[in-house]
């Protein structure tokens, strides 16, 4: 493993066939893990005593909650690293990476919005932690509107970078929230400080639908990259010769 250059990976032409390889197994393994915390959270959790079975929605609610920070926090990371090294492959992983944490954003917010009608008497309240969410979901939309309204892929990748950056302060925002403001959303149901607040089969389904959600992402951004560097590269020798093969 040591004799492995590992940088080389790093450049367009030799990322793309390897992840290639890793995408069906990603995509599996994410499909099996979903479908088992699908079965604990609709079949094995118990009814909650406070919120009924309304509360089942938070084996989608959360883990996409998380994974809307998450991505966000990856993608302000590629985008940092592009900018600051003006490496090509980095760009683009920020580049493939906003769609999924966008869709994540809006899935947290319309889930929310389905838990929050029984739980609140409301579909939306303009609370700390949903606002903030859904100022997530703008930034991922400005971010990969302005990318797209730039011709030049390393001016959009640079002027991009700037708003995944300072969006970035959005995000212990949206945690912190409701420990900074009185919010109507109830706190975190896992804290690392202190034991789990739920019973130990709902943590269970939660986290292996949190590392289903988590395994998507990877196959979901490594599928957009390898269209991203086609697209980008399509000049470049390797690229025509793929394509000859391909056709």
């Amino acid at each position: 493993m040591s004799g492995i250059n590992w940088f080389k990976y790093a450049a367009p032409q030799a990322f793309y066939p390897v992840s290639g390889r890793w995408i069906p197994w990603l995509y599996s393994v994410a499909a099996l893990l979903a479908a088992i915390g699908i079965y604990i959270g609709l079949f094995i959790a118990p009814t909650d005593f406070q919120q009924g079975e309304a509360y089942r929605i938070i084996f989608i609610h959360v883990p996409a909650a998380w994974m809307s920070m998450v991505i966000y926090l990856a993608m302000a990371f590629w985008a940092t690293v592009g900018l600051v090294f003006n490496t090509r492959l980095s760009a683009m992983m920020a580049q493939a990476l906003a769609p999924t944490g966008a869709l994540f954003t809006l899935l947290a917010l319309a889930t929310g919005s389905l838990w929050g009608k029984p739980t609140w008497g409301a579909w939306w309240v303009w609370d700390a932690r949903l606002t903030s969410e859904l100022i997530l979901l703008f930034l991922y939309i400005g971010f990969m509107a302005l990318h797209a309204s730039i011709d030049n892929p390393q001016r959009a990748d640079r002027a991009a970078a700037v708003i995944a950056v300072v969006g970035a302060v959005n995000v212990p925002i949206i945690y912190f929230s409701v420990r900074w403001w009185n919010t109507l959303h109830q706190g975190a149901s896992v804290n690392v400080s202190s034991a789990p607040k739920m019973a130990s089969i709902m943590l269970a389904g939660m986290l292996v639908m949190a590392l289903a959600s988590w395994v998507y992402s990877i196959a979901a951004a490594l599928s957009r990259v390898r269209c991203v560097i086609l697209e980008r590269e399509r000049h470049s020798a390797w690229v025509q010769q793929l394509e000859e093969v391909r056709n």
